[in-house]
């Protein structure tokens, strides 16, 4: 009896082992045949949905040339337009590198499109992270992180950490030795987020230990998403872990002070004193933010110190807009730059904007439609994914003249040497380096800052040459040197401003 159910399971299992190919087969037939109606029904863009699941997400995501579109968007765009359909992360994608179909999207957030991004990024950052909030939290977050990025506490005191952590990092540059401009930038937005996000020292064990867990979890972030022993996205969700843990014991120990005890001076402090929200709010938003604060700021300044050495008129035209403010520090007995120096730095405005144009530290946006919308003739249907590709349209040379040469002056206002807020309309709707919408970078002006400080004290003390001509700023997607950006650095002759 026993032998015979071993053998019916046994015969069981092979005719279910010989239809499941035919099933599989069947299963992807259906597929193709009910998106082919619904391509039928609508009036999509033109376009190539790829294999079914994979669609070309792999080809889209092949590293190339941060400074250029890559091979896949050039070939598409040449063939299909400026906007066209894919299948990608898994999903229909309506891919849009039409610059006014990109604005449209961006203004109309929650209305007709939402932030969507794939579930990985979620699970990595938290589902309480900015990045991948939608509707009112996300709102209330923003309103938090804006009002602790006020006007007023730029002016003063993150001007003045800025400026503190920018000496900190260039004052340990050692002359004529080859060191990673990469790891320098983002030791210095590390140190500043740290400081600013949970009032960390530079240096410190505890701070160097956060520091290395970082470096891990940013691994996994720009991994695949593969949960297995070993794998980057795996040692990233364990660093996650002991992080939020870091971030919780700081949090109970301000807790143990007692609500009116609490210091205000950072962001744990702050939010913590003036918010409602729940213990696993605060820890996804503390990490997102020093995942926003540090990782984009540090690839902007390396772009800068990548291009600027291509340019040495702009890098000539830097110091003497420095060496004027520099000057008046001295004769005014001041030592501190202040909000006012800061408002003179119109070039380095300039520079900044160039540097964000051409090195695209963003280059595309994941959007969901939320209900059917018709763009220029074309269907983009509900529940699709849609990416406004910034980087795209920052380098169309319908847009931005000879867009992949780093030019500084595109950004003055008939060469009158006005700040960036001065370029001209068409090109400022066309400029979203920091998105667009109702989700505007939160930390844009800060971000700004930083790079003007770092950009301040770098020209006026430092000639630097770059040493690895072919290491050059790539999209993995997330920009990055392989290499590190390495360079050599050698101070100017009768400089103290360090």
């Amino acid at each position: 009896m026993v032998e015979r159910q071993s053998a019916s399971m046994s015969s069981d299992s092979e005719v279910i082992l010989c239809l499941l190919p035919s099933v599989l087969a069947l299963f992807l037939f259906l597929i193709l045949i009910r998106r082919k109606q619904q391509q039928t029904r609508l009036h999509l863009p033109p376009g190539n949905m790829g294999w079914p699941f994979l669609g070309e997400t792999l080809g889209y995501l092949k590293p190339y040339s941060a400074t250029s579109t890559g091979q896949f968007m050039e070939q598409h765009i040449s063939r299909y337009g400026k906007i066209y359909k894919s299948n990608l992360f898994g999903e229909p994608t309506i891919v849009s590198a039409d610059a006014g179909l990109n604005r449209f999207i961006l203004q109309n957030e929650g209305r007709l499109f939402e932030c969507s991004y794939p579930r990985s990024i979620g699970g990595i950052l938290g589902k309480w992270s900015m990045l991948v909030l939608v509707g009112d939290m996300h709102r209330d977050m923003r309103m938090i992180s804006l009002n602790f990025l006020s006007h007023a506490r730029l002016r003063t005191h993150l001007m003045r950490e800025v400026e503190k952590h920018t000496l900190l990092v260039l004052s340990s540059w050692k002359e004529n030795s080859v060191f990673s401009a990469q790891d320098e930038a983002k030791k210095f937005t590390f140190n500043l987020m740290a400081k600013h996000i949970m009032s960390l020292d530079p240096g410190k064990p505890e701070t160097e230990q956060l520091k290395k867990l970082y470096v891990t979890f940013m691994k996994g972030v720009v991994s695949a998403p593969v949960n297995l022993p070993g794998t980057a996205y795996r040692k990233a969700l364990q660093s996650r872990s002991t992080i939020l843990k870091f971030i919780e014991s700081k949090m109970e120990e301000r807790l143990k002070e007692g609500a009116e005890n609490i210091d205000e001076d950072d962001l744990l402090g702050w939010v913590l004193k003036h918010s409602d929200l729940s213990k696993e709010q605060i820890l996804d938003l503390i990490l997102s933010l020093l995942f926003a604060g540090h990782e984009t700021s540090s690839v902007a300044i390396a772009l800068a110190i990548y291009f600027l050495p291509g340019c040495p008129n702009a890098i000539q035209q830097l110091r003497e807009e420095h060496t004027e403010i520099a000057k008046a520090k001295k004769q005014a007995g001041e030592t501190e730059l202040n909000w006012d120096d800061y408002k003179k730095m119109g070039f380095t405005q300039c520079v900044i904007s160039e540097t964000l144009r051409l090195g695209n530290v963003v280059r595309f946006l994941h959007r969901k439609a939320l209900k059917d919308v018709r763009y220029k003739g074309y269907d983009i249907p509900c529940g699709w994914k849609v990416l406004p590709v910034i980087a795209a349209v920052h380098l169309d040379p319908l847009l931005f003249d000879q867009p992949q040469h780093f030019n500084p002056w595109r950004w003055q206002n008939n060469n009158s040497g006005a700040s960036s807020s001065s370029y001209t309309s068409m090109t400022s709707s066309n400029f979203m380096p920091f998105g667009g919408g109702p989700r505007l970078c939160a930390g844009s002006e800060l971000a700004k800052l930083e790079m003007a400080v770092f950009i301040h004290h770098l020209v006026l003390n430092f000639h630097w040459d770059l040493e690895d001509d072919l290491d050059q700023p790539f999209a993995f997607p997330f920009v990055d040197f392989q290499n590190g950006l390495p360079i050599t650095a050698r101070r100017h002759q009768n400089q103290s401003h360090i």
